[in-house]
């Protein structure tokens, strides 16, 4: 799909106030027939569970981008979404239903690396092509020729946080507080580590490495250790949930020390959650509205708002590129079968996407440049962007 025209359609259709409304579907009932002039896209996201917040924003992004192209080698393109509850088992499931049920030739998806690590497997034995919008575990690709990403990956996102806190606070300590049970949280925690240890120059820079597990809501423990350690900062890449209620408790403790943090932090309800508690929290992510890398993000910025009345987050804005980049496959490859969608995937390059310009490389993973978000009254705000 041409940029060019990418940006005369987005142009004209913000005029036309989105008079594909209703192009979306959430299925949940009987299965309808196959037509050849429908294209059925399939999408697993957490709509409830734990991760609801990060789920329901990328489905913003999905439907805003199939409202505004509903067409593909003229046919139309009907999405079909299905709750993975936030649940692993539930997210294979959701996958299955997709593909037997549905019908779907590719697939989005899914908000959370473990969910996706769960979907993968299935989506690979039926020759399904997945497009992860956010599962930044390198795990999710690996070893799997049909699941794609829009975002980056944990060894850059904890090297960029790495980056920050010991360049920009001057930090030579960090303990790192995880959700054990999280494959997201443990990943990016090991990266971080890595690349900390790497900046300080001292295999001792890490105090400690601190677990909890999932469900928890009394962090006293992990953070009496933190005070008695008295770290320079404080990396605690955990759900937005856990991760607000941790900080906001840390600070009743008198721990005033940085709290730095992942994507996963990006949702409204990590301020409303922490409160003042979050104020100065920093966090790396995908996209800012206030930074817009191409002319495409430039309008989605104004196209979203106008639809949802407020500002753009980086789930949405990658749930839209994911949608995108399985249109611009399906016209590349002149085809809307499974098996051309993943090869034309599988020779994405320089795509301009709300998020940047993407390139898939060998393992189907977007080198893409991060952006850093401060909490800053009661808001999220850009510092600044960090490229590969």
């Amino acid at each position: 799909m041409r940029n060019k025209r990418t940006m005369i359609l987005l142009a004209v259709l913000l005029v036309a106030a989105f008079v594909f409304a209703g192009c979306g579907d959430k299925e949940a009932g009987g299965e309808e027939e196959v037509t050849e002039d429908v294209i059925r896209i399939g999408v697993y996201e957490p709509m409830t569970g734990d991760s609801a917040a990060g789920g329901q924003m990328t489905w913003e992004g999905i439907q805003l981008a199939n409202e505004l192209y509903p067409e593909v080698l003229g046919k139309q393109v009907r999405l079909f979404l299905e709750d993975n509850k936030t649940d692993k088992v539930e997210a294979a499931n959701a996958v299955n239903r997709l593909i037997e049920h549905h019908k779907v030739v590719a697939i989005i998806g899914s908000y959370g690396s473990s969910m996706s690590m769960a979907g993968g497997p299935v989506a690979q034995e039926k020759g399904i092509p997945v497009v992860g919008c956010s599962p930044t575990n390198p795990l999710v690709t690996l070893g799997n020729d049909y699941y794609f990403r829009v975002c980056f990956i944990d060894p850059f996102q904890g090297r960029v946080m790495a980056q920050y806190a010991f360049e920009s606070l001057g930090a030579e300590t960090a303990v790192i507080i995880r959700n054990v049970a999280d494959d997201y949280a443990v990943g990016l925690g090991n990266y971080f580590q890595e690349a900390f240890v790497e900046f300080t120059g001292s295999e001792d820079s890490i105090l400690s490495v601190l677990d909890y597990q999932k469900g928890d809501q009394d962090f006293t423990a992990q953070l009496t250790t933190v005070k008695n350690l008295n770290p320079d900062v404080v990396f605690a890449p955990g759900s937005y949930g856990d991760s607000a209620l941790m900080i906001r408790q840390a600070r009743e403790l008198g721990i005033q020390q940085p709290f730095l943090g992942g994507d996963t932090w990006e949702a409204p309800e990590f301020i409303e959650v922490g409160g003042e508690a979050v104020e100065g929290a920093v966090l790396s992510t995908h996209y800012s509205p206030e930074a817009t890398p191409t002319a495409i993000s430039e309008e989605f910025v104004q196209v979203y708002k106008e639809k949802f009345g407020k500002e753009a987050n980086a789930f949405a804005a990658l749930g839209f590129d994911a949608y995108m980049v399985i249109l611009d496959a399906i016209e590349r490859a002149g085809s809307a079968e499974p098996q051309a969608i993943r090869d034309a995937l599988a020779a994405t390059e320089n795509f301009q996407g709300v998020t940047g310009i993407i390139t898939l490389d060998e393992n189907g993973d977007a080198t893409k440049s991060a952006v850093i978000l401060k909490v800053d009254n009661g808001e999220f705000r850009y510092l600044t962007t960090v490229n590969p």
